[in-house]
Order: structure tokens, then sequence, then C-alpha cells
């Protein structure tokens, strides 16, 4: 009896150390694997930032296929090919409503599809680009929205000095300019410099600002400060903003803007000037032309040159086929002949705006081929368009003038570094 007592003494004693000997040991494994997960942990983040996304969507978990819209295809053909039944199309195009007019589809413009990875590879997510900025996303899960995102846009600072033999536009093509940038400068320019009689030796010194997406230029130009010298003589274009609008004035302040523009389209030649005794390509004969013939595309967009009230909209036969009037003030009216067809809501007593699209170019009434034949009148006498002069809008005011002689001058001095 008292042996077996002890042995139960001694296993006991054992016991105790055994858990006080082995306890350290015990621990250490237990950080071991706090450890161990911790850099479990490490990889999983590190694995998350690696995650690629496009169109905002983590598209590791996708198969992509990307295509372009071709001539007559819309959404219902585009998804059709991956098996997308109609109801559900119907039903796409339902959520579409609100945010984007699934008809609005063009050809020639990027559609993503994301797949999922599986056998039926069944579509997940339609994205159409609308443009080289803006995208719409179409989740196909019938509780989610659809939405519009845009790219990430970096804005890069240029500088261009261009030599002009021709029109401003080839000589943009041959300095390696973007062309479209004589587009912009021709709108700021309007009211100071006739775009159709630029001659050898004229020449633009321009600073500007363009937006990139994906590496890819827009054809949106900021044009922060422009030298255009025209037959000798320098007009600057200096941006100022005062009474909170933004404008571009010359060297001395005064505006850029005008009470009329110097033509009521763009890019296009001047076919026949303003004569008192022209061959009438028609009738065969001479007689007045007292306007300013511009040859351009049919559809060519025409502008009104001023504000002004619609006096006559009609259509005359024998001479200047559908033509519009615009009375501008007390002295000023202009008449725009041969039009295609006239803009919408164009009619005798509408008030127009200053490059307002009035009508398209046409051909009609007496005309060998699409021109615009342009008339301005003076007190109901009609003068000749190219030699108009226009009167200036608001100036920089003298409080404002100190500022805008330091923006001017700090600007001037960079564009004759060009």
């Amino acid at each position: 009896m008292k042996k077996t007592k002890w042995i139960w003494i001694w296993a006991a004693i054992g016991l105790v150390l055994g858990i006080v000997i082995f306890w350290p040991s015990n621990k250490g494994n237990k950080e071991a694997i706090l450890e161990a997960n911790a850099v479990d942990e490490v990889v999983d983040t590190t694995e998350l930032q690696q995650v690629h996304y496009k169109y905002g969507i983590p598209s590791d978990n996708f198969e992509i296929a990307e295509g372009v819209v071709e001539k007559n295809q819309n959404l219902s053909l585009i998804l059709a090919r991956y098996k997308v039944s109609p109801a559900k199309i119907h039903e796409i195009a339902q959520r579409c409503k609100d945010v984007f007019d699934v008809r609005s589809i063009k050809r020639g413009q990027n559609y993503t599809l994301f797949l999922a990875k599986d056998s039926l590879r069944t579509p997940e997510f339609f994205i159409y680009e609308k443009n080289a900025l803006e995208y719409v996303v179409i989740d196909f899960k019938e509780t989610s929205e659809v939405y519009v995102g845009q790219k990430d846009v970096v804005k890069k600072e240029h500088t261009a000095k261009v030599g002009i033999t021709s029109s401003l536009w080839n000589a943009m093509v041959e300095a390696n300019t973007d062309p479209t940038l004589a587009i912009t400068l021709s709108e700021i320019y309007a009211w100071s410099i006739d775009f159709f009689g630029l001659a050898k030796g004229d020449s633009i010194r321009v600073i500007y600002e363009q937006s990139y997406v994906e590496d890819k230029p827009l054809r949106d130009f900021n044009v922060k400060a422009a030298i255009f010298t025209n037959t000798g003589k320098d007009f600057y274009a200096i941006p100022f903003e005062q009474n909170d609008k933004f404008s571009y004035f010359d060297e001395e302040g005064n505006s850029l803007q005008k009470t009329f523009l110097k033509a009521p389209l763009k890019y296009s030649r001047i076919s026949s000037g303003f004569s008192n005794n022209r061959f009438h390509p028609v009738l065969k004969r001479y007689r007045a032309h007292h306007g300013v013939d511009y040859a351009a595309p049919t559809g060519t967009e025409v502008y009104t040159i001023g504000d002004g009230v619609v006096v006559k909209k009609a259509y005359q036969a024998n001479g200047g086929g559908n033509y519009v009037t615009i009375k501008h003030n007390s002295v000023y009216s202009t008449t725009y002949m041969h039009l295609s067809k006239f803009a919408k809501g164009i009619q005798p007593g509408k008030r127009v705006k200053q490059g307002e699209t009035i009508g398209y170019v046409g051909a009609t009434g007496l005309a060998t081929g699409p021109h615009l034949d342009f008339r301005v009148y003076k007190n109901g006498t009609p003068i000749n368009p190219l030699k108009m002069s226009s009167p200036p809008k608001e100036p920089v005011s003298p409080e404002n003038m100190p500022h805008f002689t330091q923006v001017k001058d700090s600007l001037v001095n960079l564009l004759r570094k060009i």
C-alpha cells in the first residue's frame, strides 16, 4: 500500500516537472506560428498590390475580349456573338436609358468585354468608349448600375514657331505640329486676321497646353499666349481674366473679340471677291457681285458673324437660292446665300448669337457648285466684307491694367524665346 502511494506521488512530481520543462518550447512554437502567419499576410498584401485594373475593374479575374464597332453594328449584334439572350440585351438597354442611349453606339469606337474564366465565357461587363476620354461601363448584374467613367488625363505644355507659305493648316503639318491647333488659333484671331488671305512670310509663335490620355493626344488646346505676324504686323493674344470673364487681348489691352467675325465659316477658300463688274459663270455676262464667295463642301456649317435678329428666310430661284438675312444693329446687316438647308429653328424674328449656325453650304439658286455667297450691308448699301472694320469689345479696365501688363510682359518674353 505504501509502495503504491509513493508511485502516485512520483508520477505527479514528474508531470509537474514536464510541464515546467516543456513550457518554453511550446511558447516558442506559438510565436513561430504567429510569425509564419505574419509572413503569409505580407505575401498576400504583395499579391494585392500586383492586381491589374482596366476601366477600374480587376482584369486578372476575367478573360478580356476587345473589338471595334463595325458598320451597321449595334449592341445587340455585338452581345449576340457572346450568346447573350435577347431578353438580357433588352434588360441591359432599359437600365442604360438614364445614362447612355445604346442606339448612339458609333462605328469605329472601341469596346471591351470582360468574360468569366469558365467554359461558358459568360459576359460580366461591357465597356464602350464614347470618345478618347470617356467610357460607359455596363455591369451585367441586374442590381448594378450603368455609369460613365473617365480615363486619367495628363496635360503637357508645348511651344511652336511656324512659318506660313500657303495656309496655316499646311504650315502646321510642315512644322510637325498638330494641324487642328490651327482651328483654335483661327477662333482666337477670328476678329483680327483674315485666314483666307494669309501670305507667304506670315508666321506664328504659340505656347499651348494639350491633354493626353494613355499617351495619346486629345484635340483640346489651351492657348496660353501667341504672336501672329500677318503682313508685317504682330497680333498678340494674351489671355486674361477680369470680372470673372476669360478672354484674349492684344498688347494694349484691347479685346481680340470684335463685334463681327472676319468670316462666316471655317476653312474654305475665296472663289470670287466683291466686284461691281464680275462675269457671272451661269448667266455668262458681266454684272455686279456685291459679296464674297467662299467655296466649301456641301453641308459645311455657316454661322452668323455677329449678334442680331433674323429678318428674312426665303428662297430665290433665279439668284441666291436658300438665303438668310440678319440685322445686327441700325447700321449693319448680313446675308448668307445658296444654302443647302437652314439650321433648325431659324425663322424671321429669331435672335441669334455671334458664331451660331444658321445654315449649311449648298448650291441652290444660280450656282455652278457648292459655295456661300456672303454679303454685308452698311446703312442698306453693300460693302466689301473683307474691308469691313469692326469695333472691339470691352478692353482691360484701368484698375486691372497693372496686373495685365505684368502678365503680358512675362508671356511675351517667353514667346520671343521660341
